[in-house]
């Protein structure tokens, strides 16, 4: 494999990079201790294309791939998580399913203002009782043959950029049916934002990732129409498995770059920060912890990227993802415990990008899969569970 990148995605790191320290960074600050959604911010990368990064031309799309997403995901992410949330989830989880699985009416339907960034979609999976149990889902569709509309009742939480002004729809799955073993069949049905019945809770308080959006769905008979079921009924839960599967990379893209914009941080505080008449990385301690920090930053930008080079050549690629989420989160919580200890009492002060990123890192652990469910899944891949 080559670890260099194309000329291309060369220029498009270094651009997303630019417009994160000359754009993003100068503002974040105010929006993330305001718990205030920056709506400047996510307007002005949808004119620059990210939102459609992935995605065919003829859909509004820039026609790349998740490589081309995962290095925007991680020059965001060295300087803030909320705004990096926002993109991952807006084109993982809101995007992806209606481009993977929509019928081409659905396609020239969404996709187009969703690439453009004017709309985001939601991914309704999570429920209160079903995280990382998703096939425990409670949440019901049944199809009225009289009206042909799909009648809708349950509730999701923790679903990113569900509430937004610009959230234009939320593809939810559903119970539809029982197989002939009992199971559930669970299908996967696309609503609408503003569609009657459907509510949008309050936002969540947050530990961290404070300016995105995150809130609790219900569904009290809300009625779709028929032709609104994202793929085929009863292949829901299939299908979002395969969108987690690709979402992993995403994020663990995501979670590198906080890994490291720690290095960053701490780098730039142990040359300017004087203790003992040097600066403090003068100091062979702190400068072996800022190597380990690098060690693991690199290392698990070489996983993600692996994950998504497999993705985009149509190799499987389901352990590798997970091995690079699991990996890349638990070095994002390191890089920012470590940041955070050596920038001292300035590390638990918010006015420091490393509080940010202490605070925005534990998520990336749980969010997308627990790490718990990663070494299930690897685990599966070695061949050590039936």
């Amino acid at each position: 494999m080559d670890h260099k990148l194309s000329p291309e995605l060369e220029d498009l790191r270094r651009t997303v990079e630019q417009f994160a320290h000359d754009v993003v960074a100068p503002k974040i600050g105010d929006f993330y201790e305001r718990h205030e959604f920056p709506y400047e911010i996510v307007r002005e990368m949808g004119r620059m294309g990210l939102f459609g990064l992935p995605f065919p031309e003829e859909y509004g799309g820039m026609g790349g791939d998740y490589l081309a997403l995962g290095i925007a995901l991680e020059e965001l992410a060295r300087v803030d998580s909320s705004v990096a949330i926002t993109l991952e989830a807006g084109v993982s989880l809101g995007a992806m399913p209606i481009h993977l699985f929509g019928t081409e009416e659905q396609k020239r339907t969404w996709l187009p203002r969703l690439c453009a960034g004017e709309m985001l979609g939601a991914f309704g999976l999570t429920e209160p009782d079903g995280g990382s149990d998703a096939g425990a889902t409670r949440t019901t569709a049944r199809l009225d043959e009289t009206t042909g509309e799909w009648v809708i009742n349950g509730t999701k939480c923790f679903i990113t950029n569900s509430g937004t002004d610009i959230t234009g729809l939320v593809t939810v799955t559903a119970v539809t049916g029982r197989k002939p073993d009992g199971g559930p069949r669970i299908s996967a049905i696309i609503v609408p934002s503003g569609t009657p019945g459907f509510t949008v809770a309050a936002p969540y308080s947050k530990v961290g990732w404070n300016a995105s959006d995150t809130r609790e769905l219900s569904f009290s008979d809300v009625r779709v129409p028929a032709a609104n079921l994202l793929g085929e009924e009863g292949r829901g839960y299939a299908q979002f498995l395969r969108i987690l599967d690709e979402g992993r990379i995403a994020i663990a893209a995501l979670a590198t770059g906080l890994a490291q914009g720690c290095v960053d941080e701490s780098v730039a505080y142990a040359k300017e920060r004087h203790a003992f008449g040097r600066p403090i990385g003068a100091n062979q301690a702190v400068q072996f912890k800022i190597a380990d920090m690098e060690m693991k930053a690199h290392t698990a930008r070489l996983a993600w990227r692996d994950a998504a080079s497999r993705l985009v050549a149509g190799e499987p690629f389901k352990k590798e993802a997970a091995l690079a989420k699991l990996y890349s989160s638990t070095v994002a919580v390191d890089n920012a415990r470590d940041a955070t200890q050596i920038h001292g009492g300035y590390g638990f002060m918010n006015e420091y990008p490393v509080a940010r990123m202490w605070r925005d890192s534990k998520i990336l652990e749980i969010g997308e899969g627990t790490s718990e469910v990663q070494r299930m899944l690897i685990a599966r891949e070695l061949g050590l569970v039936s």
